[in-house]
């Protein structure tokens, strides 16, 4: 059993669909409504059904007031990572710092290329986005002097003026699955968001997961709860339970604090593209599973860190 220790935190993952027109941003005033903490979106910019991810960021932040929002995960071939660090801060600053960087390093290589973008092999993914986290973080570093310089094999930076600086300490929360860029992970990154639904061992599968992410994050030197672990979750609210994420918002709440309390996952992204669902996972479902999950924690003696990827 793995329990990291961070706050609970709980938000949406709303397909960004372009029609109806606001369909999309209603979903997000919603979640904002019933209290959640983040609101997030999928990027894929080859989809001609999607909006434009960032700009769908830039719309709902100026739409909502309490609210993050993130991509999740910001597809990095169609996106350059100096250009993305003024975009990322520019858009944090404008929104009183309510803006978390979910980015993923590419996968669909095929319409990636047919936007204009590279097709890369899982280990050169793996490289390029290293290599971009670099540059992000060092564009956001407005308080050191000179200018950026990074000669990577993939990307290359030639002293670029730092700044602005973020309005908060942005986390990079990376979309992954394989073990090295699990490891990746555990050097470079605040957090980590996979999808239940492409774990094909269920939540078991966390486990192995998260000692790459530790390792990687050891061999850094890092604390590994400086890696904050989300899980996109979906399924179904019904009368009585048939299994994980699909019954009574009851056995929600437990199924949630059990994979928090053994698999150290502290960040619960539910899937919905409809309002009751939402409404109902934030009204009966989240405050349920913190209640069992501080219960344990106080019972065990696990005192709960808010850090890890979300500064408050």
């Amino acid at each position: 059993m793995t329990d990291y220790g961070h706050e609970l935190l709980f938000g949406t993952f709303v397909t960004p669909v372009a029609q109806p027109v606001m369909h999309a941003v209603d979903l997000a005033l919603v979640s904002e409504r019933a209290g959640l903490d983040l609101v997030t979106f999928q990027d894929h910019p080859y989809q001609p059904a999607f909006y434009d991810t960032w700009t769908l960021l830039s719309f709902v932040a100026s739409r909502t007031e309490r609210i993050r929002v993130a991509g999740n995960v910001l597809n990095l071939p169609l996106r350059q990572p100096a250009v993305l660090a003024r975009a990322a801060a520019s858009l944090d600053r404008l929104s009183g710092g309510r803006f978390e960087l979910g980015l993923g390093a590419g996968g669909f290589w095929g319409p990636i290329a047919a936007m204009g973008g590279p097709r890369r092999t899982p280990g050169e993914a793996v490289e390029a986005l290293e290599e971009a986290i670099q540059i992000i973080r060092e564009l956001w570093a407005a308080d050191q002097r000179g200018g950026v310089y990074v000669d990577g094999t993939y990307y290359q930076v030639k002293g670029a003026k730092r700044g602005p600086a973020p309005a908060h300490d942005i986390g990079i929360w990376i979309g992954a699955y394989k073990p090295r860029m699990l490891r990746l992970i555990g050097r470079r990154a605040d957090g980590w968001i996979p999808t239940l639904a492409y774990l094909e061992g269920g939540v078991a599968d966390l486990e192995e997961m998260n000692k790459y992410i530790d390792e990687g994050a050891a061999q850094a030197g890092r604390d590994p709860r400086a890696v904050r672990r989300f899980l996109n979750i979906g399924g179904r609210f019904a009368p009585s339970g048939r299994g994980l994420f699909d019954g009574p918002p009851e056995a929600w709440a437990e199924q949630i604090a059990a994979i928090a309390l053994t698999y150290g996952v502290s960040g619960f992204i539910l899937a919905a593209d409809d309002a009751a669902s939402i409404e109902l996972y934030a009204s009966e479902v989240v405050p349920a599973a913190r209640t069992l999950v501080a219960a344990e924690r106080a019972r065990s003696g696990v005192t709960s860190d808010p850090g890890a990827g979300l500064v408050h």
